[in-house]
């Protein structure tokens, strides 16, 4: 079994600066891709910033600049870091990992989201 936990949501003033991780456990052998999508009511689900096992980094147009991701391979965590947040990035925010198990299958995992809210 694998499990992602979020952590680091909640309420911030615009222009303010919050900091997701997102930690994997479980019967990890690998992890590809991991990611981070949101979610705004209303709104599909669509991908923030994703980053490979290799370092490779992508970033959703609305994002480039404010938000950095990173990963610690160590630790199976991956971080989002949120600069000058703006209202509009308010959204439940899912970590994603493409991970290989002990059972030697690779599939996509999710956690089970962390609310972030922009507001004054």
């Amino acid at each position: 079994q694998v499990q992602l936990v979020e952590s680091g949501g909640g309420l911030a003033q615009p222009g303010g600066s919050l900091t997701l991780s997102c930690a994997a456990s479980g019967s990890i052998v690998s992890i590809n891709t991991m990611a981070w999508h949101r979610q705004a009511p209303g709104k599909q689900r669509a991908v923030v910033a994703s980053i490979t096992s290799d370092g490779s980094i992508n970033y959703a147009d609305s994002v480039k600049g404010r938000f950095t991701i990173s990963r610690d391979n160590a630790k199976n965590t991956v971080y989002l870091q949120m600069n000058s947040l703006k209202p509009e990035d308010t959204a439940v925010y899912s970590c994603y990992g493409s991970i290989r198990t002990k059972s030697f299958m690779t599939r996509d995992y999710w956690g089970q989201g962390t609310q972030v809210t922009v507001s004054s």
